[in-house]
């Protein structure tokens, strides 16, 4: 059977006579805490803006994630890089259409849904649906209100559906490109601003437009006060998913760049609504001459008795 004396460490006892022959030596016990940086130390006296971080993706891995949308390893030129855009499932496109109809107030729509895997097949189709479906409901409208008219004669106006894509089209892809630009500029100014990438904002403005499809149906109802209800209801709603998702990105800036950036996006959106409404459904009604009838030359015989 071993010794007492040899189940005791020898560096124990290494230390202890090294501590009896010098008595001033400094001990440092491994269970000491190390020493805090001064980074981390910040961040905890502000709980808050873990979460805040959290949902914005500031950390590195999430920086990686952000520029996702933007580093393809196919050339732009070939299929491979576009294929990239549209490989989605149905079930991720149902996801984000959910999340943009039913906001979850503190939650961010790019982190939630779209970082993990940025598309354009939704925000595409989504948009193509709004336009035949503003430009045919639109036309429907018109027909209704002058229903029963004798003097109106239905006549389609094809030019509604290009000049619905013209609107929409370019509203789904200039204003992402101009507040894209916008942060990152302003990024480059202040290095708390989060700059999402120019497909991410693509795919927030696409889908916050999925409300206004079912919105575009009921406008056909011949009221103008039903019509601005459900326009206020639809603006409150997608507007609600731009404020959410761009505001927690820009609020460490100035504060009036701040709000002045969250209220340009809000009055481009309630642009579009408006302008859609008035336009398309609201337009003033045209007094429809009554057709003219040529008259028959009729002669008279005239007999004498």
């Amino acid at each position: 059977m071993a010794a007492v004396d040899d189940l005791k460490f020898q560096e124990f006892d290494d230390a202890a006579n090294l501590l009896a022959a010098n008595p001033d030596a400094t001990t440092i016990s491994i269970d000491e805490p190390a020493e805090i940086p001064k980074n981390q130390h910040s961040r905890r006296q502000e709980p808050g803006r873990e979460e805040d971080d959290e949902l914005l993706g500031t950390d590195d891995s999430d920086k990686t994630e952000l520029l996702a949308g933007q580093k393809k390893s196919a050339p732009f030129w070939t299929f491979e890089y576009y294929q990239t855009f549209f490989d989605v499932d149905t079930y991720q496109v149902l996801d984000r259409i959910k999340g943009s109809v039913f906001p979850v107030p503190g939650k961010n729509f790019v982190r939630l849904y779209i970082r993990s895997n940025p598309d354009l097949y939704g925000p595409f189709w989504i948009c193509a649906t709004l336009v035949f479906t503003i430009a045919v409901s639109g036309n429907l409208s018109n027909f209704f209100i002058h229903l029963g008219k004798p003097t109106y004669h239905y006549v389609p106006e094809f030019r509604k559906v290009s000049i619905a894509a013209t609107t929409i089209y370019a509203y789904a892809w200039l204003v992402p490109l101009a507040l894209w630009g916008f942060l990152m500029w302003r990024n480059s100014k202040v290095m708390n601003i989060v700059s999402y990438s120019f497909l991410e904002i693509v795919c927030v403005y696409g889908y916050s437009l999925f409300i206004y499809i079912p919105t575009a149906i009921l406008w056909i109802i011949p009221q103008k006060v039903v019509r601005w209800v459900l326009m206020m209801f639809s603006l409150c709603l997608s507007g609600s998913v731009l404020v959410m998702t761009f505001w927690p990105a820009v609020r460490d800036d100035n504060r009036r760049i701040a709000l002045a950036t969250v209220g340009t996006v809000v009055l481009f959106h309630a642009l579009l609504s408006v302008g859609c409404l008035a336009y398309f459904f609201d337009a003033p009604e045209l007094d429809f001459p009554a057709p003219v009838i040529p008259a028959h030359n009729v002669s008279t015989v005239i007999t004498k008795s």
